[in-house]
């Protein structure tokens, strides 16, 4: 019988306040974040954790001084081998901490498998999450001599049960908006962690496929111009990120007196933009300009119709030849010169 290792992809974050220092100069320090000559990219990412450390531990203090995102992804991948019939076995690879890549790789090369599909939790691709992770773990894999043959599935912003799920989840918070505030009209904010827009500039299709995914949500619930936008979150530093900004957009849609409801269409477990940024901030901020109601939609973790999806999308990558596997999003990025897909061809 074939052993089938599935790793999934994702960016990790601390696991105590103590981490919270270490994890943010791993962020920095990644060329994929900070395109800089290495040696001023570790100056930098040195500064940037010493100085953002403090806030940033208020941050995770207000989520039992540690990031959720490894017990959410443990149990994604346990669902995921549930669904999958025990038929292979799923690893974790965190970006930014543990498990680390180069834990992982060791992990499964242990495991002896005959084949690895390589299965980002990030259903939108860009170079500054999937391609990082994946050009790690490549160059992991390569050193530790991990032979067994490796499928990317690079993205799947359209795939029917990652969009079955969100509209789904959407539509119980646009129930609760209704409830919250009878006969206030809601907006739906789908909101995206944020990219400078020099990034995008340089061919990165992450908008386009956030644009995709979106609409594919939007058509699903039936809802209107108007009933919804796109908007950018998490933006730092001084340069120009890609617009509107979920901030901005909560302010407005607030003094409109709109009842609104907030997806993290780019996120699909917990962690602090959605319980710090979405749950906490936003909220505040939604208050404080006179929203009618403020509902934020969870990820859709471990959803079931989620869940399937990444089942099929292993079951699709499965026997292929080809090192990069389009879960659903080559339609939306065919235009872009960083596509994964274009990348390998």
């Amino acid at each position: 019988m074939s052993r089938t290792a599935i790793v999934l992809f994702n960016l990790g974050g601390p696991d105590s306040l103590e981490a919270v220092r270490p994890f943010l100069f791993n962020l920095f320090n990644d060329p994929a974040i900070i395109r800089v000559p290495s040696l001023l990219r570790s100056m930098l990412a040195a500064w940037i954790a010493r100085r953002r450390a403090p806030v940033a531990r208020e941050i995770y203090a207000q989520m039992g001084n540690r990031s959720p995102i490894l017990p959410n992804t443990e149990a994604q991948a346990a669902a995921l081998e549930q669904a999958l019939g025990g038929a292979a076995k799923a690893f974790i690879a965190m970006r930014y901490w543990h498990p680390m890549t180069a834990e992982t790789v060791a992990a499964v090369k242990a495991y002896a498998p005959d084949q690895v599909i390589l299965l980002p939790l990030y259903p939108q691709y860009s170079t500054a999450t999937t391609a990082s992770s994946f050009a790690l773990w490549r160059d992991e894999a390569n050193r530790q001599g991990l032979a067994a043959p490796q499928r990317l599935v690079c993205c799947y912003p359209t795939e029917p049960g990652f969009v079955a799920a969100a509209a789904e989840l959407v539509g119980q918070g646009i129930a609760a908006a209704a409830r919250q505030a009878p006969g206030a009209k809601a907006l739906v904010v789908f909101s995206a962690h944020g990219l400078p827009k020099r990034v995008i500039d340089d061919g990165d299709p992450y908008v386009s496929q956030v644009e995709a995914g979106t609409a594919a949500i939007v058509a699903q619930l039936g809802l209107q111009a108007g009933d919804w936008i796109i908007a950018y979150q998490s933006r730092v530093g001084p340069l120009e990120w890609v617009k509107p900004a979920t901030d901005e957009v909560i302010r407005q849609g607030a003094r409109d007196k709109r009842a609104l409801v907030v997806f993290p269409i780019a996120f699909v477990s917990e962690h602090s933009e959605t319980l710090v940024e979405l749950d906490i901030e936003y909220r505040h901020l939604a208050d404080e300009h006179g929203a009618a109601a403020y509902v934020r939609v969870p990820t859709v973790s471990t959803h079931a119709a989620f869940i399937k999806g990444l089942a099929d999308l292993v079951n699709g990558a499965l026997g292929r030849d080809a090192a990069i596997q389009d879960g659903s999003g080559r339609q939306a990025c065919a235009a872009w010169r960083r596509c994964a897909c274009k990348a390998a061809a």
